[in-house]
C-alpha cells in the first residue's frame, strides 16, 4: 500500500513539473477564444482541455466547421503532430476551417504552445 501512495505522490510531482517547463505565456493570444480549463464556460472557440488525443472537432459543445466537421466523420485525431502542422497552416490543412487566428510560423512558438496543450 505505502509503495502505491509513494508511487502517486511521485507521478503527480512528475505531471506538476512537467506543467512547470511550459512557457504557459504560449497561450496568452489563444485565451480570446479557447479555454483550457472545463470550468472556464464555453468561448467562441472550442474548449482545449485534453485536446491532445481526441478527435478533431470533437468539443461537443462547439459548432465546428464543416472542414472539421468532415475530418472528425473521416477519423482524424488531434496528434502533437497534427497539432504542429495545423498551427502552423490552418489553412493549408483543414481549407474553410473557422479559425481566425494567423498562422504561427515560428516552430519554438508552436513548440511551447503544444507544450501547454498537451505536454512536451
Amino acid at each position: 500500500m505505502r509503495f502505491w501512495i509513494v508511487a502517486a505522490v511521485l507521478f503527480a510531482a512528475s505531471g506538476a513539473a512537467r506543467a512547470q517547463s511550459c512557457n504557459v505565456q504560449a497561450f496568452e493570444p489563444c485565451k480570446a477564444c479557447h479555454a483550457l480549463t472545463r470550468d472556464a464556460g464555453q468561448k467562441p472557440g472550442p474548449q482545449l482541455v485534453g485536446v491532445i488525443g481526441r478527435p478533431v472537432a470533437g468539443d461537443p459543445a462547439f459548432d465546428y466547421s464543416p472542414a472539421l466537421r468532415a475530418a472528425r466523420d473521416k477519423g482524424d485525431i488531434w496528434t502533437r503532430e497534427r497539432l504542429d502542422l495545423f498551427l502552423g497552416d490552418t489553412e493549408a490543412m483543414y481549407p474553410g476551417g473557422w479559425m481566425g487566428s494567423p498562422p504561427i510560423r515560428d516552430a519554438k512558438a508552436r513548440a511551447d504552445l503544444l507544450c501547454v496543450l498537451g505536454g512536451p
